[in-house]
């Protein structure tokens, strides 16, 4: 039907569940080697990543996406399977089809479209590709940041390909991410019998009022792009299974997804203070894991080339949002002023049967070509 839709097959019926790659990135280099692009490839820890530049001035574009997906399922639920790509009532069905192969599919026939129309443009154009986006996340699209960063590289603006989109092509972008700031709560207390409560010291007892301060906290405002930060319990762990044992130890398992207003240090400290307060800060410890740290691009070049674009093709005013998990946005914003995240509709992502409208397909390599006309067309 298309050069873009016929991509997107070839990647969905490449079975690339994290962290394999599959061959997709071979052929993406192998499509943009010829118009230019120095195609290098990056591997960490087992990882392939693929990072590909035309042109060595600035301003920068970069696409940036992942070929890794998520497992299957059990196949036997799939109406046609997960690696055969099969279009049933106008929908592209197969793993990957919307997080995130029609993306770089859209990438690659985008790129190919405004190099034939401007092989004289204005800037660079990059594309920054991993196989570990779905997995542990640390030798993927982080590596090649490491990379670049050692080497003094530097990104103006970045197009990451994830799926944004919510109702209708369009009609949603990522500006930005919170970020994501985890721990494990320990309280230690005494075991002993139920019977015998002045022998022990019963660390849920311990921990209960500290939860209720720490659920009922407003820990920040929020501002124009991000709601307040948000505190979230997601295990609670005690007790031996036995009815009449007083546990010993009680873990708490939380989290943070928080906005520009907060720190990773000032929610430790705040936590920190609150358990001190309900008097066990000497009775317990937290392991933390900083996930990610947020990022905003706010309204400038990119928004407004990428907003732009999808009006002139769609009809829709896109809607800015940070809502959402994390992406591989928090890293590239390392280097990279001004990040946004755009892609097909989410609702089947991850999911059974997950699929594209194959009218959205060539709309969407239309809007990364029409980003590309405003920031690097001369």
């Amino acid at each position: 039907m298309s050069a873009t839709y016929d991509l997107t097959l070839d990647f969905i019926a490449r079975n690339s569940v994290t962290p394999a790659d599959a061959g997709c990135q071979e052929v993406i280099a192998q499509r943009l080697a010829p118009l230019g692009f120095v195609c290098e490839t990056i591997e960490r820890g087992g990882i392939v990543n693929l990072w590909a530049r035309r042109g060595t001035t600035a301003p920068l574009l970069v696409f940036a996406g992942h070929t890794d997906v998520v497992p299957t399922g059990p196949l036997e639920r799939w109406t046609s399977p997960p690696f055969a790509p099969t279009v049933r009532d106008g929908k592209l069905y197969g793993r990957g089809a919307a997080d995130m192969k029609t993306s770089l599919a859209g990438f690659v026939v985008a790129i190919e479209e405004f190099v034939a129309a401007h092989p004289d443009h204005a800037g660079s154009i990059a594309l920054l590709i991993t196989a570990d986006e779905e997995g542990p996340s640390i030798d993927g699209t982080v590596a090649v940041v490491d990379a670049l960063e050692a080497r003094g590289e530097t990104l103006d603006y970045c197009i990451v390909g994830e799926p944004t989109s919510v109702g209708a092509l369009g009609d949603m972008i990522k500006n930005g991410r919170r970020g994501s700031l985890s721990g494990k709560l320990t309280v230690r207390g005494v075991q002993g019998h139920v019977a015998y409560p002045h022998l022990v010291r019963n660390p849920v007892h311990m921990v209960s009022a500290a939860l209720a301060r720490l659920v009922a906290e407003r820990w920040d405002e929020g501002n124009e792009f991000f709601p307040p930060t948000s505190f979230q319990i997601s295990n609670i762990h005690a007790g031996t299974g036995a009815t009449n044992v007083v546990p010993g130890e009680c873990t708490v398992d939380f989290n943070f997804r928080f906005s520009t207003e907060s720190t990773p240090d000032g929610l430790k400290a705040r936590v920190a203070a609150i358990l001190r307060d309900c008097g066990i800060g000497d009775d317990c410890s937290i392991a933390w894991t900083l996930g990610g740290s947020p990022f905003i691009t706010g309204r400038g070049a990119l928004c407004n080339a990428i907003t732009g674009a999808i009006k002139a093709e769609t009809g829709l005013d896109a809607e800015l949002s940070t809502t959402g998990g994390t992406s591989d946005g928090r890293f590239i914003a390392r280097i990279c002023p001004e990040v946004v995240e755009f892609g097909p509709v989410n609702a089947s992502i991850h999911k059974i049967d997950e699929h594209v409208e194959v009218a959205a397909i060539e709309p969407l390599k239309n809007i990364y070509r029409r980003t590309l006309e405003t920031l690097l067309a001369r």
